[in-house]
């Protein structure tokens, strides 16, 4: 794409010279009597008539609100500027991992600015790639997404997912490889699921179809395993595991390649889950719990070799192992240690090439090793950069491929020879980005209980310490996610015009294991805000920047945070943009799966002390009338029916009328999309625009190229 760089020169100028910011007058938000008690406490809840997100008056509330929206974010100067860079940053040729599956090599390609990602299919990895399947061509609009695919062991299908609109709601359709046509298969109403093959049949996870009109909203109650039968309607799929006793727990199931051992993990009801396992030779044989009835760790099957069986565990280890034992004696009690507990968390296992790749994490940073399969150290394998990595290969193919990323690394694709030890370059992207112009640090802080806190600051390498410089600073803190560094062109054009990126490794995560994780939950998940706040104290006393150029940036689980950040400290902040978050946490349990959320949170139900520890930090009840708050970016979308769209509603409009100061408080409210997953390349830039614009914005930053 080409710039009009005359355009660019007046916008700029005019920027420079215009400090004035639009005016906001919001939309009227009715408010009604609702309360409700808990342990004796009356919680008023005035805008409980947003959570039904299918109404006329709350379509016409959100209509309302993105015409308020819209309109600030057309006012911004260098708006469409912005838009412009992001676009050219993303209008390169990006591809995935390459994967061998009956003899053939798949791998995703986009070619820049398409809205899916397309796969390809090659006889050899030097062959001509043919298009195995467009998701582009499933909707106009690139709003359905593919999801996962599945290739039966005998080559005679491919099992492919899709998504619409961003829900998590997902359809099973089928490919006959022979002829490359689509049969007659179709699931519908499954839900965190993938498709395991077995014979002609695949295993699937899903729920009864939920009542009309309630798609997106209602609890998620009975998750079942069923196995589907090629060429058979749905209404005939065999009910292969239900637990009627636990409605709020999630069944999913695995078949080894072999196709001799069914695997089924439940969870949803701690930390951890529990395992179970069938002889899918034995016909008599029935499903045998392995591992993990309190569902207080974690028993995840890595690899089935013959007779032997790998399972990787954080049970009496906080930071993971590799455990074996036999098919024929598959219990816990059975269980020896093949590679005990490190250091460092254990992130990635699998076995290629008849070596087990074990990806260890110190520090968010990835390191590999190779192992023997009698859980001997060979060597670490050495990668580019400090960065994150994933392995990709077969157990019998001493051939691999991993991708690896930074924060100024863009995505590459390098081959690998477990007998070696060879790397070597595969494919990298052409990016119109000089990485050698900017510097990315770690640095470690006190968080306020004195806690070491890791955080990654990337910065041009000019930057100077004058305490003026804006900064994006992002974090999760919670469910064992640890976030690692990456590559994102979106963040390109606010590191040009002098931004930090900065990246904290908060509690909640799991960085350094189940211990981390646990510092960060229920009744400790203050620290998790008290590690954030941390972050930005750290950045001002050393000089990095001040408390005007500040914007606080997370999404789901982060939106929490940002969201319990910007009400607990609003004067550290200039601007807060809390994504898809969880910001009633007295009410979120009662939506779609906010049920699963409670091991990390706790539910109001709880007890009194449980109920009034949330309270004291859920978003949504602690904005204060008369508080000034920083300029707030609310986004949420229509279709998302995991962090549902009234979280946002209700924070947004108690936010507007509670702001004492001038910032504005905006919601936006993208339509036919939800979660963030598979969301297509059109709305992903529109996105990216209008945040980084009303971030650039709010910070005062004089927008150049």
């Amino acid at each position: 794409m080409k710039f009009n760089y005359l355009i660019l020169i007046v916008m700029t100028a005019f920027i420079s010279s215009c400090n004035t910011k639009p005016s906001v007058k919001y939309p009227e938000t009715r408010k009604d009597d609702t309360k409700e008690m808990y342990f004796g406490t009356e919680v008023a809840d005035p805008y409980r008539w947003l959570e039904d997100d299918r109404s006329e008056e709350t379509e016409k509330w959100v209509e309302a609100e993105n015409k308020v929206t819209f309109e600030y974010l057309s006012k911004i100067p260098f708006r469409d500027a912005l838009k412009a860079r992001l676009t050219q940053l993303t209008n390169y040729e990006k591809y995935g991992t390459p994967f061998k599956k009956n003899g053939k090599y798949y791998f995703y390609k986009n070619d820049g600015l398409q809205n899916q990602s397309v796969i390809y299919v090659q006889d050899s990895l030097n062959g001509s790639p043919k298009v195995f399947l467009d998701p582009n061509k499933l909707s106009e609009d690139g709003t359905v997404a593919l999801s996962g695919i599945s290739f039966s062991n005998n080559g005679k299908y491919c099992a492919y997912i899709i998504s619409r609109s961003g829900s998590d709601w997902r359809e099973i359709f089928v490919i006959d490889l022979a002829t490359g046509k689509l049969t007659d298969d179709h699931v519908q109403w499954a839900k965190f699921t993938s498709a395991e093959w077995q014979g002609d049949g695949f295993y699937y996870s899903a729920y009864d179809a939920p009542e009309k009109g309630k798609e997106f909203s209602n609890i998620n109650e009975y998750h079942k395993i069923y196995y589907h039968k090629i060429g058979t309607p749905q209404s005939e799929d065999k009910l292969t595991y239900e637990n009627k006793q636990y409605p709020k727990r999630f069944y999913t199931a695995g078949v080894s390649e072999d196709e001799k051992v069914l695997f089924i993990t439940e969870s949803g009801a701690g930390n951890g889950n529990a395992l179970y396992m069938k002889n899918l030779t034995d016909k008599k044989a029935q499903l045998t719990l392995l591992a993990g009835e309190s569902m207080e760790y974690e028993y995840i099957p890595m690899e089935v070799l013959g007779n032997r069986l790998l399972i990787i565990t954080n049970d009496g280890a906080p930071k993971y192992k590799v455990m074996e034992t036999t098919v024929n004696k598959p219990k816990q009690e059975n269980w020896k240690v093949l590679i005990p507990e490190a250091n460092d968390v254990l992130s990635g296992a699998s076995v290629i090439g008849g070596k087990l790749i074990l990806t260890y994490n110190k520090d968010a940073s990835d390191h590999v090793y190779r192992y023997d399969l009698n859980g001997t150290l060979i060597n670490e394998i050495q990668l580019p950069a400090l960065g994150s990595v994933k392995f990709s290969g077969d157990k019998d193919d001493t051939e691999a491929f991993y991708t690896f990323t930074s924060f100024t690394f863009p995505s590459s694709i390098y081959s690998y020879n477990t007998e070696t030890d060879a790397s070597k370059l595969y494919r990298a992207p052409k990016i119109d980005f000089n990485s050698d112009d900017y510097v990315t640090e770690q640095v470690f802080f006190a968080s306020k209980d004195g806690t070491k806190i890791p955080m990654f600051l990337t910065y041009k390498k000019d930057l100077k310490k004058n305490g003026k410089n804006p900064v994006y600073l992002y974090g999760y803190g919670g469910f064992n996610i640890s976030m690692g560094p990456g590559f994102n062109t979106n963040r390109i054009p606010f590191l040009e015009n002098g931004g930090i990126y900065a990246q904290v490794n908060l509690r909640g995560g799991g960085e350094y294991g189940e211990e981390w994780h646990i510092a960060g939950t229920k009744m400790q998940k203050q620290n998790v805000f008290d590690d954030f706040i941390s972050s930005a104290e750290y950045l001002i006393s050393n000089k990095y920047t001040c408390s005007d150029k500040i914007a606080i940036v997370g999404g789901s689980n982060g939106g929490l945070l940002v969201g319990a950040c910007m009400t607990q400290r609003p004067e550290l902040f200039k601007v807060a943009i809390p994504q898809v978050g969880v910001m009633d946490m007295l009410r979120y349990h009662k939506f779609t799966i906010g049920w699963n959320w409670a091991s990390d949170y706790g539910t109001s139900e709880d007890s009194k002390e449980m109920f009034e520890y949330l309270k004291g930090y859920s978003p949504l009840h602690n904005l204060k009338a008369g508080t000034s708050y920083p300029a707030t970016l609310v986004t949420t979308a229509d279709h998302d029916d995991r962090v549902v769209p009234a979280h946002s509603f209700k924070f947004a409009a108690t936010l507007q009328a509670a702001n004492a100061g001038t910032n504005p408080t905006l919601i936006r409210i993208e339509t036919k999309a939800g979660h963030g997953a598979g969301k297509p390349i059109a709305k992903v830039l529109e996105e990216a625009a209008d945040i980084y614009s009303f971030i650039m914005f709010n910070l005062d930053m004089k927008y150049k190229e």
